[in-house]
C-alpha cells in the first residue's frame, strides 16, 4: 500500500497540484489524517487482513505524530540513499513538488540534512540502498525482519513494485519529495507498517 496513492485518491488530484494550490502545510495535514486512518484500520483488522507493507512519502516523518503512528504500527525500515543517488533516480521526475527548483540536487541535500535524524529515530532498521536490485533489497529487508522475529510476509514484499521509502526515507515508505528511499514499513500482521 502506498500512502501517496491513498492521499491522491482522497484529494482527487495529484499531490503536486494540491501542493501548488494549497501549500505544504495543508498537504501535511491530509497526509497525517491518512496515516492515522491506515494505522488505526490495521490495528483493528484481523491478523489475516492486516497490511504487510506501507510506503510513505519522504516527508511523512516531519510530524511527530506520524513518527509515533508508524513506529507503533509495526516495523519501520529506513531505505537510506544518498542525495546523489536520489538525484540520479529523480532528476527527470516532475511530480515531486519540493524538487521543482533550480538546483534539485542541493534541495535533496537540504532535505536529507533535515530529515535523516527523523528517519533514524522512526526506523527499527536501516538498509543502505546503494546500487542493489529491488530483489536484493527485498531480501535484505526480509532477512532483517526475520532476524528480529518479525515473520514478514516475503510474498507481500516481493509484490511491491519498489521498496518503499527514501532518505527522507525510507522508513520504507516512498516519499513525495524523495522517492522510494524513505520508509518501508511492514504491517502489524506481518510484523509492521
Amino acid at each position: 500500500m502506498d500512502s501517496d496513492h491513498l492521499i491522491e485518491q482522497r484529494l482527487g488530484c495529484s499531490i503536486r497540484a494540491y501542493f501548488e494550490r494549497e501549500g505544504e502545510a495543508a498537504f501535511r495535514d491530509v497526509e497525517e489524517q491518512v496515516l492515522a486512518e491506515v494505522t488505526a484500520s490495521q490495528a483493528d483488522a484481523p491478523a489475516n487482513a492486516q497490511l504487510s507493507v506501507l510506503a510513505t512519502g519522504g516527508g511523512a516523518v516531519l510530524r511527530e505524530n506520524n513518527r509515533k503512528l508508524l513506529k507503533a504500527a509495526g516495523r519501520v525500515v529506513y531505505l537510506r540513499s544518498s542525495p546523489e543517488d536520489l538525484y540520479k533516480r529523480l532528476r527527470h521526475d516532475r511530480n515531486r513538488p519540493l524538487l521543482q527548483t533550480g538546483d534539485p540536487l542541493q534541495r535533496l541535500r537540504d532535505l536529507y540534512a533535515a530529515r535523516d535524524a527523523l528517519y533514524r529515530e522512526t526506523a527499527h532498521f536501516q538498509i543502505e540502498t546503494g546500487r542493489p536490485s529491488v530483489a536484493t533489497l527485498v531480501n535484505m529487508i526480509s532477512m532483517q525482519l526475520e532476524l528480529a522475529g518479525g515473520g514478514v510476509a516475503q510474498q507481500e514484499l516481493a509484490n511491491q513494485e519498489t521498496p518503499s521509502q527514501t532518505p527522507a526515507p525510507a522508513p520504507a515508505p516512498a516519499p513525495t519529495d524523495m522517492p522510494n528511499s524513505a520508509d518501508a514499513s511492514t504491517g502489524p500482521g506481518s510484523s509492521d507498517q
